[in-house]
């Protein structure tokens, strides 16, 4: 096997397993699928950790993680579905990120994975082993690239930057208001 076909076959196999775990994970949003909530119960839940409306975050969560492991599975479309499927992951992360790294203490480590291997691909492309391959290479030219990774950047930013305003603001009125009522206690 030479060193190009075992480059191929290792982009498959990483392909298959990432996508797969993101398809599978967006899945549970979406659907309700392998032990998932589905669109009612994840919106819940992002509500509770500040991303709203939630059964739009759930939805576009759900649809990126479902969507860009598909594709990335696949191996088409490439850089928009490795894109998509990192934004995803960043804005997970944010959720986990102020419990650490590990992530058997609630941190980040799992998303981060996700995310660095959906970016990885979305550069490196998906190999011959492909659908990209076999169409020529029609979704993933490379100044899609920068454009697909770019835009999901900036958009991520955005809505993780507008969940933590968001967050700010409601820790800043809840300590308010446990300072009035610490106020009120003393009789002042």
């Amino acid at each position: 096997m030479s060193a190009y076909d075992r480059r191929d076959l290792g982009l498959l196999l990483l392909r298959l397993g990432a996508g797969g775990v993101l398809a599978a994970h967006g899945a549970q949003k979406l659907f309700g699928w392998f032990g998932g909530h589905g669109i009612e119960g994840t919106g819940q839940f992002m509500e509770s950790v500040g991303y709203t409306p939630g059964k739009a975050s759930a939805t576009a969560a759900g649809l990126a993680e479902t969507g860009g492991g598909t594709l990335l599975a696949l191996g088409l479309a490439t850089p928009a579905a490795g894109a998509a499927a990192a934004g995803g992951m960043a804005g997970a992360a944010a959720v986990h990120a102020p419990n650490g790294f590990f992530n058997q203490e609630g941190g980040y480590e799992y998303a981060a994975t996700l995310a660095l291997a959906a970016t990885g691909l979305a550069i490196t492309g998906p190999g011959r082993l492909s659908v990209d391959h076999a169409l020529g290479h029609v979704f993933d030219r490379g100044w899609m690239v920068p454009t697909a990774l770019g835009a999901t950047a900036a958009v991520t930013a955005l809505v993780v930057g507008a969940r933590n305003r968001r967050l700010d603001r409601a820790e800043k009125e809840e300590g308010a208001e446990g300072f009035e009522g610490q106020e009120s206690l003393f009789g002042e």
